[in-house]
């Protein structure tokens, strides 16, 4: 992918990634801890953490397009170092709310069984498990979330360094067209 509508499509998908690394980051966070939020949470969560995964590295390709397409300097070539680091953080996020989705629906499945337990620390691996998995969702959606804040930043810093002034600038009015679309005179 590279342009859209006219305009580089990493500009344009980059959003998508803003959104949707903190809000997949939130929703594991909440289903790992939470197991009453599971069985209605952990099924759209996993499918959003797919579909973040699949987002970054077309991100990261469109970015990789416009890289070659702007002048070089510094603070893009650090933009573009600080963005290769974002999939493994998407791919933790998807693994993790796979692993999520997985260990609810097989308790689903073990507590439907005649002889089956009925408790939410029944999921496989048990309580134990569920802490680990608890505690390794909330340090891969922290790292995740605060990479999409380094890449962001460093993009905006190569966007915007040196192109903008910290004072308002006069703007010019456009003369204004009379009834016969002639420019008006004074």
């Amino acid at each position: 992918m590279t342009v859209i509508n006219g305009l580089p499509a990493h500009v344009l998908l980059v959003h998508a990634v803003v959104v949707l690394v903190p809000l997949t980051a939130l929703l594991l966070v909440v289903v790992a801890a939470w197991p009453a939020a599971r069985p209605r949470l952990a099924g759209p969560t996993a499918a959003l953490a797919v579909l973040t995964l699949l987002a970054v590295p077309l991100t990261t390709e469109a970015g990789e397009w416009l890289e070659r397409r702007v002048p070089a300097s510094p603070l893009v070539h650090e933009h573009a170092e600080l963005g290769d680091d974002l999939l493994p953080w998407a791919v933790g996020l998807a693994v993790l709310a796979l692993v999520v989705l997985g260990r609810g629906l097989a308790a689903r499945r073990l507590r439907s069984r005649p002889d089956g337990p009925a408790a939410s620390a029944s999921e496989p691996g048990g309580l134990v498990v569920g802490i680990v998995v608890g505690a390794i969702a909330v340090i891969v959606a922290a790292g995740a979330v605060f990479a999409v804040y380094r890449i962001g930043e460093s993009g905006s810093r190569a966007a915007w360094t040196g192109r903008f002034s910290p004072a308002p600038i006069a703007q010019q009015q456009a003369p204004a067209d009379d009834d016969e679309g002639q420019v008006s005179g004074g």
